[in-house]
């Protein structure tokens, strides 16, 4: 039974000022930020509200931004051991001067172990308004000075994001920062196609990450795994598996680098569909780490033309080591599998290493590629970039197959067909150059327009 002269206590107490409002809200199991002195209009700045509310949480406890609400926050530093719920809508404000920390994400930790980020909600980073005008030559959005990203999440582990919306980034979406044991799941990713760099999910020296039944729109790449520089105290980026994901994007859809200043091993990319984008499956190694240990199966893609600004000119997979700069260390990048992989695209599937190291032990097995073109953009062209060692746009024929400065590469069971009336630069089946260790058992496919289905030379 509740002891009415205790009730009695805590309701004079409240009224004279030794229980205030956010210590009665903070015994609560479930914090409402209105209960911290804020609304959700959709104007007011609610950013210090969600911020006593976290602070107030305390481990176990979750912050709730309730649904029918729409809140406008700047940078908010999350806490570990919570559940911040959001079933509202969470509005990043468009104001500079709300930002102090420029690099800080909107919502973002450091250290912050066993962190759940849930709800039936939405984060609206509310791009449109950070973009200074559109680009019609380009077709993109050219960026105001300042832009945040919205998820950043540093030296977390035991992370969840799980069942969000999260739209209009105006940069980086989420942003795994050496994080740990990290589950995200079930998360909507809308962004604008046409605005630069608002990639979907990039884990950056992350381990035991697992993404799954996500749904992801956005102009840069769709999941992006790196090695960034000034990040090496937290190591490779390794054991992360990617499945079960909707993509489209002007860039990548599945993808690792460019940054690589440290190792990337032991990742599958599986039963993925990516509805459009400029490369379908994608490796850039550009700096000192090895990328290997890599799978990507059961995947179906479509890869485009963009305009010229996006990195990519429609390449059905590319797998590259190019230096950045000519006397920069370069990795190896090695241990690839490809299987039960189709696609349509309009250029090659790149396999290239380079003179000082060179991509080797590469399998692809049972790829289904059909190239044709049906986009108006200048075709004939492999993209390099970034990279100041070799031609950033490198004009060439578009085989479809192309290896390069390559040891042990098998095309086990591949077939390659031509869409109808290809056109001129479309060539052989496949082209190897400077290539040892070749196999291509059950391989089918011809050349575009007659000759050689097979060209090698060194």
């Amino acid at each position: 039974m509740i002891d009415r002269r205790a009730m009695l206590a805590v309701g004079a107490l409240a009224a004279g000022g030794g229980l205030t409002p956010d210590i009665l809200a903070a015994r609560r199991p479930v914090l409402d930020i209105r209960d911290f002195g804020t609304v959700g209009d959709g104007v007011t700045l609610a950013t210090s509200a969600l911020q006593r509310a976290i602070d107030a949480a305390g481990p176990g406890r979750c912050v709730l931004v309730p649904a029918g609400q729409r809140f406008v926050i700047g940078p908010v530093a999350l806490a570990g051991g919570i559940e911040l719920r959001i079933d509202g809508v969470l509005l990043a404000s468009t104001d500079p001067e709300h930002y102090p920390d420029r690099t800080a994400g909107l919502l973002h930790a450091k250290g912050a172990d066993r962190l759940t980020l849930s709800g039936s909600g939405t984060i609206d980073g509310r791009s449109p308004q950070f973009m200074d005008h559109y680009d019609a030559e380009n077709e993109w959005y050219v960026p105001k000075p300042f832009r945040p990203r919205l998820l950043v999440l540093e030296d977390c582990a035991d992370l969840v994001i799980r069942d969000l919306e999260i739209r209009q980034a105006p940069s980086w979406t989420i942003h795994l920062l050496g994080c740990r044991r990290v589950l995200v799941d079930h998360v909507r990713i809308d962004n604008q196609l046409d605005v630069p760099n608002c990639d979907g999910i990039d884990p950056d020296h992350c381990q035991d990450v697992e993404i799954r039944n996500c749904h992801i729109r956005c102009g840069d790449d769709g999941i992006v795994i790196k090695t960034t520089r000034g990040g090496e105290h937290f190591g490779p980026s390794r054991n992360i598996h990617v499945h079960d994901c909707v993509l489209e994007t002007q860039d990548s859809g599945l993808k690792i680098g460019t940054e690589t200043v440290q190792d990337i091993r032991d990742v599958v990319f599986e039963r993925c569909m990516i509805v459009n984008a400029c490369r379908g499956l994608c490796i850039q190694l550009r700096d000192a780490g090895n990328v290997y240990g890599i799978v990507f199966r059961d995947i179906r893609f479509t890869a485009r033309h963009f305009s010229p600004p996006w990195w990519g000119r429609g390449e059905a997979i590319s797998f590259t080591a190019i230096p950045r700069r000519p006397d920069a260390p370069l990795g190896s990048l090695h241990h690839v599998t490809v299987e039960r992989v189709t696609g349509r695209a309009e250029n090659s599937v790149r396999i290239e290493g380079s003179p000082q190291a060179r991509a080797h032990d590469i399998i692809l097995r049972q790829v289904d590629l059909t190239l044709g073109r049906w986009t108006r953009y200048p075709g004939g062209v492999f993209d390099n970039r970034p990279t100041q060692a070799a031609e950033p746009l490198e004009p060439h024929d578009t085989p479809g197959f192309h290896i390069r400065h390559a040891d042990r590469v098998s095309l086990d069971h591949c077939r390659l067909r031509w869409e109808a009336n290809p056109p001129a630069e479309f060539s052989h089946a496949v082209e190897a150059v400077d290539v040892t260790g070749l196999a291509m058992p059950g391989f089918i496919g011809t050349a575009a327009h007659g000759g050689q289905e097979v060209i090698s030379h060194r």
